[in-house]
């Protein structure tokens, strides 16, 4: 199959390490195209950015058809734009918040999140809202990192991660943790082993789904909401 990998913003590297993240785990059979658009901001830190971001990520999508993806995975954990790009395409579109927290919903009977900055936090928690998982999810939490900072070297945005989820093993009475940001998909072995608790990525959550939608030959629906764009 062919798995098309598309970071909405315009940071390389980590289009980079999503790409590494998937040849690492993915099944032998699968090709990878990793992307990401030249327009869109640096980072997606808020609705201002996810918008912003929202042409450079349907173009991307475009130009995957063309490549022939036989699935496609949304790197950025606001999951922007997947009912637009949805229409765009028959295979399926996964966004890597909703990957993860429906598996981890299935291995633990509660998760926290933890993300970035404090900006994040009312949108993952709109999202857990809007994919049924309210009632897995004990809290949405910020390590106060911006984006690129997992992108520098030399910074302590590792040791800010590690520090909110051991406070959320402690305060939160969570049985697992989800990783809220494609930028921080390197970590979870590491993090997982140092915090003695199952940590998960989106990213690689996203790439084992769409691995299986795509061998139990799941396709979009294009009977209503997801129907082909109308040409105006």
């Amino acid at each position: 199959m062919k798995l098309a990998i598309i970071n909405p913003n315009s940071t390389q590297s980590m289009t980079k390490k999503c790409e590494e993240v998937s040849l690492k785990f993915k099944n032998p059979d699968t090709e990878i195209w990793a992307s990401n658009p030249t327009n869109s901001p640096k980072s997606i830190e808020g609705h201002y950015d996810e918008v912003k971001s929202l042409m450079g990520l349907l173009d991307e999508i475009k130009k995957a058809k063309e490549w022939g993806a036989d699935a496609f995975v949304v790197a950025c954990f606001d999951d922007p734009g997947l009912e637009a790009a949805r229409e765009l395409v028959d295979g399926p579109v996964i966004g890597i918040c909703e990957a993860a927290m429906h598996m981890t919903s299935i291995v633990s009977s509660s998760f926290s999140v933890v993300t970035t900055l404090n900006r994040s936090v009312p949108i993952i928690e709109e999202l857990s809202h809007k994919y049924g998982m309210d009632k897995f999810c004990r809290k949405v939490r910020a390590a106060d990192i911006p984006v690129l900072s997992l992108e520098e070297e030399g910074s302590n945005a590792k040791e800010k991660i590690e520090q909110e989820i051991l406070k959320a093993v402690q305060e939160d009475n969570c049985e697992a943790i989800i990783l809220g940001c494609a930028g921080m998909a390197d970590l979870t072995i590491e993090l997982s082993k140092k915090c003695k608790i199952p940590v998960v990525d989106g990213v690689l959550c996203a790439i084992k789904m769409a691995e299986s939608m795509v061998g139990a030959k799941l396709m979009t629906s294009k009977i209503n909401a997801y129907a082909y764009p109308i040409e105006k």
